[in-house]
C-alpha cells in the first residue's frame, strides 16, 4: 500500500489515503476524513511508483 497526502477539494484540509499500486489506473469515490464529502480519486502507477494523482469533487 502507498500512503498519499493531498488537499481535500472541499475543505482544503490535508488528508491521506492508502492507495493500492497493484492496479495501475484506478478511479473511485472516497469520503474526506475531515468534512465527509465525496472525492473522486484517480491514482496512476507505473512500476509501483505513483506517477499521477487527481482528487476532485464529484460536482465537476
Amino acid at each position: 500500500m502507498y500512503e498519499h497526502f493531498f488537499q481535500c477539494p472541499y475543505c482544503w484540509e490535508e488528508i491521506s489515503m492508502l492507495l493500492d499500486p497493484s492496479i495501475t489506473k484506478q478511479t473511485y469515490v472516497e469520503d474526506c476524513e475531515v468534512c465527509c464529502n465525496p472525492i473522486e480519486v484517480s491514482p496512476e502507477f507505473e512500476e509501483n511508483e505513483l506517477v499521477g494523482f487527481r482528487a476532485r469533487d464529484i460536482e465537476q
